[in-house]
């Protein structure tokens, strides 16, 4: 048979812990899923990858493989004469026998039959997913219906793709980017395995007013040069419906307005939601077209006013 390095496999040092095995795992059976990889041998790939980890996640069959030693990949390899015996395998023959096989029927120190290795409890994959939501579902809380494909063993041990659909609450407060753990809605497991979990990242549509930074909310306010003058009372919308700010006289392009507990809420598990605040941005707006009337008192304006916005150039 040939050789199979593992570690190699799954991109890990022989030295390495239970956690970083699965964590490599995990990433490279994401990327080379029949599901999501575009790589012509992402499926064979799969399936090394999770032959290496059913192998090195498992303490007996780690070792067990740790004491073969270490051999080129694909190097033609027989293990020593009293390694199945070693293992409680006494009489094992090794002819025929493919590398995978080998290490699929051993279990606990002993070598089992293949019907034996099928009927031991399989957990179900691990998934994740990205959804994208707006700023008023996100608000408010919403309810989002997931479809796709998980592979499932059936009663044979056989991979198989399986539809998956079902509702996923996104919880009022939910940030940019945060990951939810839905747990038991991965793969489903076989034989008495725990069904595997489902990593929802939530993305945020561009919102075509309002700019996100945690919980905090920024909106452009434009405002008249008189009204950033003389002061004004306008009306600013946010999530929860239309506001009156005050804008003090003197306001400068720029300058930033704080709207209190008019960002978005704070997540904390069911709790009462506090809220960010909501940040009014000043842009000074000047008209692109003038009556004759304005046009009159702007420049009785520029006659009269001793205001010079470039003084402090000397």
């Amino acid at each position: 048979m040939k050789f199979k390095d593992y570690y190699e496999t799954l991109g890990v040092a022989r030295t390495a812990s239970v956690d970083e095995i699965k964590k490599a795992y995990r990433k490279l059976a994401h990327q080379y899923h029949p599901d999501v990889s575009k790589d012509p041998a992402g499926e064979a790939k799969f399936k090394e990858i999770g032959e290496a980890y059913a192998t090195l996640k498992d303490t007996e069959k780690r070792a067990a493989y740790d004491e073969l030693g270490r051999h080129p990949s694909g190097q033609d390899f027989k293990p020593p004469p009293n390694w199945a015996g070693s293992q409680g395998g006494q009489g094992y023959s090794f002819d025929d026998v493919d590398f995978a096989d080998l290490f699929a029927s051993f279990s606990k120190g002993r070598q089992h039959s293949q019907q034996q290795h099928h009927n031991r409890p399989i957990p179900g994959q691990d998934y994740e997913l990205t959804t994208q939501v707006t700023l008023e579902d996100a608000y408010q809380g919403m309810t989002v219906d997931l479809n796709f494909s998980v592979a499932e063993h059936d009663s044979q041990g056989q991979v198989r793709h399986v539809p998956h659909t079902f509702k996923a609450r996104i919880p009022k407060g939910v940030t940019n980017g945060q990951k939810l753990l839905l747990r038991g809605k991965g793969g489903k497991g076989s034989h008495g395995g725990p069904n595997g979990n489902l990593f929802l990242n939530v993305s945020f549509i561009p919102h075509k007013l309002f700019r996100v930074i945690d919980y905090d909310l920024f909106i452009d306010l434009p405002l008249t040069a008189w009204e950033a003058a003389l002061g004004a009372t306008v009306k600013v919308p946010t999530l929860a419906g239309d506001v009156n700010l005050k804008v003090p006289a003197g306001s400068s392009s720029g300058q930033k307005l704080r709207i209190s507990k008019r960002g978005m809420p704070k997540f904390n598990r069911g709790l009462n939601h506090e809220h960010g605040d909501l940040y009014a941005l000043v842009q000074i707006v000047v008209p692109t077209s003038l009556s004759d009337k304005d046009r009159e008192l702007l420049q009785a304006l520029s006659v009269s006013s001793t205001f010079n916005p470039r003084a402090h150039f000397g």
